[in-house]
Protein backbone atom coordinates (compact mmCIF):
# COMPACT_ATOMS: atom_id res chain seq x y z
CA UNK A 1 0.00 0.00 0.00
CA UNK A 2 2.68 2.09 1.26
CA UNK A 3 4.93 1.81 -2.58
CA UNK A 4 1.48 2.24 -4.67
CA UNK A 5 1.28 5.26 -2.81
CA UNK A 6 4.17 6.85 -3.23
CA UNK A 7 3.48 5.39 -6.99
CA UNK A 8 0.56 7.43 -7.34
CA UNK A 9 2.52 10.62 -5.69
CA UNK A 10 4.92 10.45 -8.39
CA UNK A 11 2.58 10.43 -10.71
CA UNK A 12 0.94 13.21 -10.11
CA UNK A 13 4.06 14.76 -9.48
CA UNK A 14 4.93 14.45 -13.15
CA UNK A 15 1.52 15.21 -14.01
CA UNK A 16 1.53 18.56 -12.59
CA UNK A 17 4.95 19.58 -13.35
CA UNK A 18 4.38 19.18 -16.71
CA UNK A 19 0.92 21.03 -16.61
CA UNK A 20 2.52 23.78 -15.10
CA UNK A 21 5.58 24.28 -17.42
CA UNK A 22 3.52 23.89 -20.45
CA UNK A 23 1.03 26.31 -18.68
CA UNK A 24 3.71 28.83 -18.37
CA UNK A 25 5.00 28.38 -21.56
CA UNK A 26 1.64 28.77 -23.48
CA UNK A 27 0.63 31.79 -21.21
CA UNK A 28 3.86 33.26 -21.15
CA UNK A 29 2.66 36.80 -22.37
CA UNK A 30 -0.13 36.86 -19.87
CA UNK A 31 1.67 36.10 -17.08
CA UNK A 32 3.96 38.70 -17.73
CA UNK A 33 1.64 41.71 -17.12
CA UNK A 34 0.84 40.49 -13.94
CA UNK A 35 1.98 42.21 -11.44
CA UNK A 36 3.54 39.93 -9.18
CA UNK A 37 6.03 37.05 -9.82
CA UNK A 38 5.96 33.56 -11.05
CA UNK A 39 7.18 32.20 -8.09
CA UNK A 40 4.18 33.33 -5.92
CA UNK A 41 2.27 31.33 -8.99
CA UNK A 42 4.53 28.14 -8.37
CA UNK A 43 4.04 28.46 -4.38
CA UNK A 44 0.40 28.36 -4.97
CA UNK A 45 0.47 25.51 -6.89
CA UNK A 46 2.78 23.94 -4.40
CA UNK A 47 0.24 24.30 -1.29
CA UNK A 48 -2.15 22.81 -3.03
CA UNK A 49 -0.59 20.22 -4.00
CA UNK A 50 0.43 20.45 0.05
CA UNK A 51 -0.60 18.77 3.23
CA UNK A 52 -2.61 21.82 3.88
CA UNK A 53 -4.74 21.72 1.00
CA UNK A 54 -4.26 17.95 -1.45
CA UNK A 55 -1.82 16.27 0.53
CA UNK A 56 0.05 14.98 -2.43
CA UNK A 57 3.26 16.29 -1.32
CA UNK A 58 4.46 14.49 1.16
CA UNK A 59 8.21 16.35 2.24
CA UNK A 60 9.12 16.80 5.99
CA UNK A 61 12.05 19.55 6.42
CA UNK A 62 14.10 17.74 8.70
CA UNK A 63 13.11 13.76 7.69
CA UNK A 64 14.08 14.36 4.31
CA UNK A 65 16.77 17.04 4.88
CA UNK A 66 19.48 14.96 2.64
CA UNK A 67 17.19 15.50 -0.41
CA UNK A 68 16.43 18.97 0.17
CA UNK A 69 20.08 20.25 0.64
CA UNK A 70 20.48 18.66 -2.35
CA UNK A 71 17.71 20.01 -4.78
CA UNK A 72 18.66 23.71 -3.22
CA UNK A 73 22.10 23.03 -3.26
CA UNK A 74 22.32 22.79 -7.36
CA UNK A 75 19.34 25.16 -8.00
CA UNK A 76 22.08 28.03 -6.24
CA UNK A 77 24.76 26.84 -7.70
CA UNK A 78 23.58 27.57 -11.41
CA UNK A 79 21.77 31.09 -10.23
CA UNK A 80 25.29 31.79 -8.50
CA UNK A 81 27.12 30.89 -12.15
CA UNK A 82 24.52 32.86 -13.67
CA UNK A 83 25.00 36.01 -11.63
CA UNK A 84 28.74 35.49 -11.93
CA UNK A 85 28.89 35.35 -15.89
CA UNK A 86 26.35 38.93 -15.76
CA UNK A 87 28.85 41.08 -13.64
CA UNK A 88 30.94 42.46 -16.02
CA UNK A 89 32.24 45.59 -14.13
CA UNK A 90 36.10 45.12 -13.27
CA UNK A 91 36.54 43.95 -9.72
CA UNK A 92 38.22 47.77 -9.06
CA UNK A 93 35.25 49.80 -10.14
CA UNK A 94 33.95 51.66 -7.53
CA UNK A 95 30.13 49.95 -7.93
CA UNK A 96 31.64 47.25 -5.97
CA UNK A 97 31.93 49.05 -2.84
CA UNK A 98 28.40 48.87 -2.52
CA UNK A 99 27.64 44.81 -2.92
CA UNK A 100 30.90 44.23 -0.65
CA UNK A 101 29.10 46.09 2.24
CA UNK A 102 25.84 44.29 1.85
CA UNK A 103 27.53 41.10 1.80
CA UNK A 104 29.44 41.23 4.62
CA UNK A 105 29.18 44.19 7.19
CA UNK A 106 25.60 44.23 6.25
CA UNK A 107 24.87 40.83 6.41
CA UNK A 108 27.09 40.38 10.19
CA UNK A 109 24.84 43.34 11.38
CA UNK A 110 21.38 41.01 9.95
CA UNK A 111 23.22 37.66 11.92
CA UNK A 112 23.75 39.55 15.20
CA UNK A 113 20.04 41.62 14.67
CA UNK A 114 18.64 38.36 14.37
CA UNK A 115 20.06 36.53 17.27
CA UNK A 116 19.37 38.73 19.42
CA UNK A 117 15.49 38.72 18.28
CA UNK A 118 15.83 34.84 18.53
CA UNK A 119 16.95 34.89 22.19
CA UNK A 120 14.98 37.65 23.53
CA UNK A 121 12.00 36.88 21.05
CA UNK A 122 12.09 33.46 20.02
CA UNK A 123 13.67 31.56 23.90
CA UNK A 124 16.28 30.24 21.59
CA UNK A 125 19.61 29.11 23.12
CA UNK A 126 22.60 31.32 21.99
CA UNK A 127 23.93 28.97 19.27
CA UNK A 128 20.32 28.17 17.96
CA UNK A 129 19.93 32.04 17.21
CA UNK A 130 22.96 32.65 15.70
CA UNK A 131 22.51 29.67 13.14
CA UNK A 132 18.84 30.88 12.37
CA UNK A 133 21.02 34.30 11.72
CA UNK A 134 22.99 32.69 9.44
CA UNK A 135 20.66 30.85 7.72
CA UNK A 136 18.26 33.86 7.22
CA UNK A 137 20.69 36.43 6.37
CA UNK A 138 21.90 35.54 2.85
CA UNK A 139 19.47 37.27 0.20
CA UNK A 140 18.30 34.73 -2.62
CA UNK A 141 20.08 34.79 -6.24
CA UNK A 142 17.39 32.06 -7.13
CA UNK A 143 14.15 34.51 -6.87
CA UNK A 144 15.37 37.84 -7.08
CA UNK A 145 15.72 37.62 -10.67
CA UNK A 146 13.41 40.46 -10.95
CA UNK A 147 15.77 43.07 -9.06
CA UNK A 148 18.98 42.10 -10.75
CA UNK A 149 20.44 43.00 -13.88
CA UNK A 150 18.37 42.53 -16.53
CA UNK A 151 21.73 41.46 -18.68
CA UNK A 152 25.41 42.10 -18.73
CA UNK A 153 25.04 45.51 -20.37
CA UNK A 154 22.54 46.89 -17.60
CA UNK A 155 24.42 49.38 -15.50
CA UNK A 156 22.24 50.53 -13.41
CA UNK A 157 23.50 50.75 -9.96
CA UNK A 158 20.84 49.69 -7.82
CA UNK A 159 20.11 46.42 -9.53
CA UNK A 160 24.28 45.81 -9.95
CA UNK A 161 23.99 46.34 -5.96
CA UNK A 162 21.51 43.65 -5.19
CA UNK A 163 22.66 41.18 -7.47
CA UNK A 164 26.06 41.41 -6.36
CA UNK A 165 24.93 40.97 -2.64
CA UNK A 166 22.97 37.61 -3.55
CA UNK A 167 26.20 36.42 -5.10
CA UNK A 168 28.45 36.94 -2.46
CA UNK A 169 26.55 36.58 1.00
CA UNK A 170 25.01 32.84 -0.43
CA UNK A 171 29.35 32.52 0.20
CA UNK A 172 30.12 34.90 2.90
CA UNK A 173 26.84 32.93 5.65
CA UNK A 174 28.81 29.94 5.58
CA UNK A 175 30.95 30.82 8.27
CA UNK A 176 28.51 32.04 10.21
CA UNK A 177 26.66 28.98 10.21
CA UNK A 178 29.91 27.32 11.00
CA UNK A 179 29.93 29.18 14.30
CA UNK A 180 26.24 28.83 14.60
CA UNK A 181 26.92 24.90 14.98
CA UNK A 182 30.20 25.12 16.63
CA UNK A 183 28.06 27.25 19.73
CA UNK A 184 25.93 24.18 19.57
CA UNK A 185 28.71 22.23 19.89
CA UNK A 186 28.62 20.44 16.74
CA UNK A 187 31.57 22.02 15.04
CA UNK A 188 34.93 22.53 16.30
CA UNK A 189 35.81 26.12 16.83
CA UNK A 190 39.18 26.25 18.35
CA UNK A 191 40.14 27.78 21.66
CA UNK A 192 38.61 31.32 21.64
CA UNK A 193 37.47 30.60 17.97
CA UNK A 194 40.78 30.45 16.36
CA UNK A 195 40.21 27.53 14.44
CA UNK A 196 37.15 29.28 13.08
CA UNK A 197 38.43 32.22 12.39
CA UNK A 198 41.71 30.84 10.47
CA UNK A 199 39.97 28.13 8.73
CA UNK A 200 36.38 28.99 8.32
CA UNK A 201 36.80 32.62 7.82
CA UNK A 202 39.52 32.99 6.43
CA UNK A 203 41.02 29.99 4.34
CA UNK A 204 37.48 28.67 2.76
CA UNK A 205 36.66 31.94 1.85
CA UNK A 206 40.01 32.93 0.18
CA UNK A 207 40.56 29.56 -1.09
CA UNK A 208 36.86 29.41 -2.77
CA UNK A 209 37.22 32.71 -4.45
CA UNK A 210 40.71 31.74 -5.74
CA UNK A 211 39.76 28.52 -6.84
CA UNK A 212 36.28 29.57 -8.79
CA UNK A 213 38.58 32.24 -10.31
CA UNK A 214 41.36 29.74 -11.67
CA UNK A 215 38.84 27.35 -13.32
CA UNK A 216 37.17 29.76 -14.85
CA UNK A 217 40.19 31.93 -16.31
CA UNK A 218 41.73 28.69 -17.58
CA UNK A 219 38.75 27.00 -18.89
CA UNK A 220 37.66 29.88 -20.58
CA UNK A 221 41.51 30.58 -22.00
CA UNK A 222 41.38 26.99 -23.39
CA UNK A 223 38.07 27.06 -24.99
CA UNK A 224 38.69 30.05 -26.81
CA UNK A 225 42.26 29.19 -27.50
CA UNK A 226 40.72 26.01 -29.05
CA UNK A 227 37.82 27.85 -31.00
CA UNK A 228 40.70 31.00 -32.40
CA UNK A 229 43.32 28.96 -33.38
CA UNK A 230 42.15 25.30 -34.17
CA UNK A 231 38.50 26.03 -34.61
CA UNK A 232 37.35 23.19 -32.37
CA UNK A 233 35.55 23.04 -29.32
CA UNK A 234 32.56 24.85 -30.88
CA UNK A 235 29.24 24.06 -29.70
CA UNK A 236 28.22 22.14 -26.34
CA UNK A 237 28.41 25.47 -24.63
CA UNK A 238 25.84 23.87 -22.14
CA UNK A 239 28.10 21.24 -21.32
CA UNK A 240 30.83 23.67 -20.79
CA UNK A 241 28.85 25.70 -17.94
CA UNK A 242 27.85 22.48 -16.21
CA UNK A 243 31.12 20.74 -16.43
CA UNK A 244 32.58 24.75 -15.27
CA UNK A 245 30.37 24.69 -12.20
CA UNK A 246 30.94 20.96 -10.89
CA UNK A 247 34.83 21.64 -11.51
CA UNK A 248 34.93 24.59 -9.58
CA UNK A 249 32.44 23.55 -6.75
CA UNK A 250 34.29 20.27 -6.32
CA UNK A 251 38.29 21.53 -6.16
CA UNK A 252 36.37 24.41 -3.74
CA UNK A 253 35.26 21.53 -1.78
CA UNK A 254 38.69 19.34 -1.64
CA UNK A 255 40.38 22.01 -0.89
CA UNK A 256 38.05 23.04 2.11
CA UNK A 257 36.88 26.79 0.86
CA UNK A 258 33.93 27.71 -0.28
CA UNK A 259 31.97 26.13 -3.04
CA UNK A 260 29.41 28.51 -3.39
CA UNK A 261 31.69 32.05 -3.53
CA UNK A 262 33.71 29.41 -6.20
CA UNK A 263 31.09 28.89 -8.34
CA UNK A 264 30.05 33.09 -8.31
CA UNK A 265 34.59 33.51 -9.24
CA UNK A 266 34.17 30.95 -11.39
CA UNK A 267 31.43 32.81 -13.69
CA UNK A 268 32.86 35.66 -13.24
CA UNK A 269 36.07 35.15 -14.53
CA UNK A 270 35.15 33.48 -17.64
CA UNK A 271 33.17 36.59 -18.19
CA UNK A 272 35.74 38.72 -17.62
CA UNK A 273 38.08 36.35 -19.62
CA UNK A 274 36.56 38.36 -22.57
CA UNK A 275 37.79 41.51 -21.88
CA UNK A 276 41.46 40.27 -21.77
CA UNK A 277 40.96 37.95 -24.78
CA UNK A 278 39.00 40.66 -27.19
CA UNK A 279 38.64 44.10 -25.43
CA UNK A 280 36.59 44.45 -28.93
CA UNK A 281 34.42 42.04 -28.03
CA UNK A 282 34.43 43.38 -24.50
CA UNK A 283 32.89 46.55 -25.75
CA UNK A 284 30.40 45.44 -28.02
CA UNK A 285 28.81 42.05 -25.91
CA UNK A 286 26.47 40.03 -28.49
CA UNK A 287 22.72 40.79 -27.48
CA UNK A 288 20.97 37.47 -27.09
CA UNK A 289 18.97 38.33 -30.67
CA UNK A 290 21.93 38.99 -32.53
CA UNK A 291 23.18 35.41 -31.57
CA UNK A 292 19.77 33.63 -32.28
CA UNK A 293 19.63 35.24 -35.45
CA UNK A 294 23.40 34.65 -36.32
CA UNK A 295 22.60 30.70 -35.08
CA UNK A 296 20.04 30.66 -37.26
CA UNK A 297 21.40 32.08 -40.51
CA UNK A 298 24.01 29.50 -40.43
CA UNK A 299 26.89 31.23 -38.69
CA UNK A 300 27.24 30.01 -35.03
CA UNK A 301 30.88 28.76 -35.86
CA UNK A 302 31.64 31.96 -37.68
CA UNK A 303 31.07 33.65 -34.29
CA UNK A 304 32.07 31.07 -32.53
CA UNK A 305 36.04 31.06 -33.48
CA UNK A 306 36.43 34.67 -34.28
CA UNK A 307 39.08 36.23 -32.32
CA UNK A 308 36.94 39.17 -32.05
CA UNK A 309 33.32 37.64 -31.26
CA UNK A 310 34.40 34.27 -29.48
CA UNK A 311 34.88 35.62 -25.98
CA UNK A 312 31.18 37.53 -25.96
CA UNK A 313 29.84 34.12 -27.71
CA UNK A 314 30.68 31.81 -25.29
CA UNK A 315 29.72 33.88 -22.24
CA UNK A 316 26.38 34.61 -23.86
CA UNK A 317 25.67 31.02 -24.72
CA UNK A 318 26.77 29.91 -21.46
CA UNK A 319 24.52 32.71 -19.70
CA UNK A 320 21.86 31.40 -21.86
CA UNK A 321 21.94 28.24 -21.01
CA UNK A 322 22.26 28.61 -17.33
CA UNK A 323 19.23 31.42 -16.98
CA UNK A 324 16.97 28.89 -18.69
CA UNK A 325 18.54 25.74 -16.02
CA UNK A 326 17.49 28.54 -13.05
CA UNK A 327 14.07 28.70 -13.84
CA UNK A 328 13.20 25.13 -14.68
CA UNK A 329 14.66 24.68 -10.73
CA UNK A 330 13.01 27.55 -9.71
CA UNK A 331 9.71 25.88 -10.52
CA UNK A 332 10.58 22.72 -8.88
CA UNK A 333 12.44 24.16 -5.84
CA UNK A 334 9.14 26.48 -4.97
CA UNK A 335 6.48 24.02 -5.69
CA UNK A 336 8.84 21.77 -3.18
CA UNK A 337 8.68 24.86 -0.69
CA UNK A 338 4.63 25.09 -1.11
CA UNK A 339 4.51 21.42 -1.06
CA UNK A 340 6.01 21.50 2.59
CA UNK A 341 4.26 24.34 3.94
CA UNK A 342 1.76 22.62 6.91
CA UNK A 343 0.74 23.80 10.42
CA UNK A 344 4.06 22.80 11.75
CA UNK A 345 5.80 24.88 9.41
CA UNK A 346 4.04 28.07 9.19
CA UNK A 347 3.97 29.10 12.69
CA UNK A 348 2.80 32.31 15.05
CA UNK A 349 6.60 32.66 16.03
CA UNK A 350 7.54 32.79 11.92
CA UNK A 351 4.43 35.35 11.29
CA UNK A 352 5.10 38.33 14.38
CA UNK A 353 9.11 37.19 13.31
CA UNK A 354 8.63 38.58 9.43
CA UNK A 355 7.74 42.01 9.35
CA UNK A 356 10.30 42.43 12.67
CA UNK A 357 13.36 41.08 9.87
CA UNK A 358 11.49 42.86 6.97
CA UNK A 359 10.95 46.00 8.29
CA UNK A 360 13.38 46.38 11.32
CA UNK A 361 16.69 44.47 11.03
CA UNK A 362 17.24 44.45 7.24
CA UNK A 363 16.89 48.58 7.06
CA UNK A 364 18.89 49.22 10.09
CA UNK A 365 21.31 46.48 8.77
CA UNK A 366 21.54 48.61 5.28
CA UNK A 367 21.71 52.02 6.92
CA UNK A 368 24.08 51.09 9.19
CA UNK A 369 26.73 49.54 6.84
CA UNK A 370 25.98 50.55 3.34
CA UNK A 371 24.14 54.09 4.10
CA UNK A 372 24.44 55.06 0.00
CA UNK A 373 25.31 58.53 0.82
CA UNK A 374 23.96 60.75 -2.22
CA UNK A 375 21.67 57.96 -3.83
CA UNK A 376 18.24 59.28 -4.84
CA UNK A 377 15.71 57.84 -2.28
CA UNK A 378 14.50 55.51 -4.12
CA UNK A 379 17.32 53.32 -5.05
CA UNK A 380 17.82 53.62 -0.86
CA UNK A 381 14.59 52.73 -0.01
CA UNK A 382 14.69 49.49 -2.49
CA UNK A 383 18.18 48.28 -1.10
CA UNK A 384 16.16 48.51 2.30
CA UNK A 385 13.06 46.36 1.06
CA UNK A 386 14.18 43.67 -1.70
CA UNK A 387 16.40 41.78 0.83
CA UNK A 388 14.56 38.57 -0.73
CA UNK A 389 15.00 35.00 1.44
CA UNK A 390 14.40 32.33 -0.46
CA UNK A 391 16.37 28.87 -1.90
CA UNK A 392 19.35 29.74 -0.16
CA UNK A 393 18.08 29.41 3.26
CA UNK A 394 16.11 26.51 2.37
CA UNK A 395 20.00 24.72 1.93
CA UNK A 396 21.25 26.56 4.97
CA UNK A 397 18.53 25.42 7.19
CA UNK A 398 19.02 21.73 5.74
CA UNK A 399 23.11 21.94 5.78
CA UNK A 400 22.38 22.79 9.56
CA UNK A 401 20.10 19.58 10.20
CA UNK A 402 22.55 17.50 8.56
CA UNK A 403 24.66 18.30 10.68
CA UNK A 404 23.35 17.96 13.72
CA UNK A 405 20.74 20.33 14.38
CA UNK A 406 17.73 18.15 13.75
CA UNK A 407 14.94 16.99 16.14
CA UNK A 408 13.32 19.58 18.01
CA UNK A 409 15.31 22.16 17.19
CA UNK A 410 15.47 21.76 13.58
CA UNK A 411 11.81 21.51 13.65
CA UNK A 412 11.84 24.97 15.19
CA UNK A 413 13.76 26.15 12.80
CA UNK A 414 12.26 25.16 10.00
CA UNK A 415 8.51 26.66 10.68
CA UNK A 416 10.54 30.22 11.01
CA UNK A 417 12.51 29.59 7.93
CA UNK A 418 10.07 27.83 6.14
CA UNK A 419 7.37 31.05 7.17
CA UNK A 420 9.52 33.18 6.63
CA UNK A 421 10.77 32.32 3.21
CA UNK A 422 6.85 31.85 1.92
CA UNK A 423 6.05 35.42 3.42
CA UNK A 424 9.43 36.78 1.37
CA UNK A 425 8.06 34.91 -1.61
CA UNK A 426 4.43 36.31 -1.40
CA UNK A 427 5.29 40.21 -0.20
CA UNK A 428 8.13 40.94 -2.40
CA UNK A 429 6.62 39.35 -5.34
CA UNK A 430 3.53 41.03 -5.28
CA UNK A 431 5.42 44.18 -4.63
CA UNK A 432 8.44 43.86 -6.64
CA UNK A 433 6.58 44.98 -10.52
CA UNK A 434 5.28 48.06 -9.53
CA UNK A 435 8.23 49.45 -7.70
CA UNK A 436 10.76 48.42 -9.94
CA UNK A 437 8.46 50.18 -12.59
CA UNK A 438 8.12 53.11 -10.75
CA UNK A 439 11.91 53.19 -9.93
CA UNK A 440 12.92 52.57 -13.78
CA UNK A 441 10.57 55.67 -14.82
CA UNK A 442 12.51 57.77 -12.10
CA UNK A 443 15.86 56.33 -13.71
CA UNK A 444 14.68 57.88 -16.98
CA UNK A 445 13.79 60.98 -16.01
CA UNK A 446 16.81 61.66 -14.25
CA UNK A 447 18.62 60.70 -17.22
CA UNK A 448 17.34 62.69 -19.23
CA UNK A 449 17.00 65.64 -17.19
CA UNK A 450 20.86 64.69 -16.50
CA UNK A 451 20.86 64.23 -12.32
CA UNK A 452 20.61 60.26 -12.29
CA UNK A 453 21.90 59.63 -8.63
CA UNK A 454 25.22 57.88 -7.16
CA UNK A 455 25.36 54.95 -5.38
Amino acid sequence: MVQMREVVTATLWFIVAGLLLIGMAAASGWIARLPLTTAILYLGVGVLMGPLVGGVIGVEPVRHAAILERVTEIAVLVSLFGAGLKLRQRASDPRWQLPLRLATLSMGITVALVAVAGVLGLGLSVGAAVLLGAILAPTDPVLASDVQVAHPRDRDRLRFALTGEAALNDGAAFPFVMLGLGLLGLHELGPVGWRWLAVDVLWATVAGLATGWVMGWSTGRVVLWLRSERREAVGLDDLLALGLIALSYGVALLVHGYGFLAVFAAGYALRREERIASPTAARAELPPAEVLAAAGAGTRRELATSRETAPAYMARAALGFTEQLERILEVGVVLLLGGMLSRATVTADGWWFVPVLFLVIRPIAVLVAAPMRGAPSMQRYLAMWFGIRGVGSIYYLSFAIQHGAGGALGQRLAAIVFTTVAASILLHGISVTPLMRRYERGVEEAQGSGAEGRV
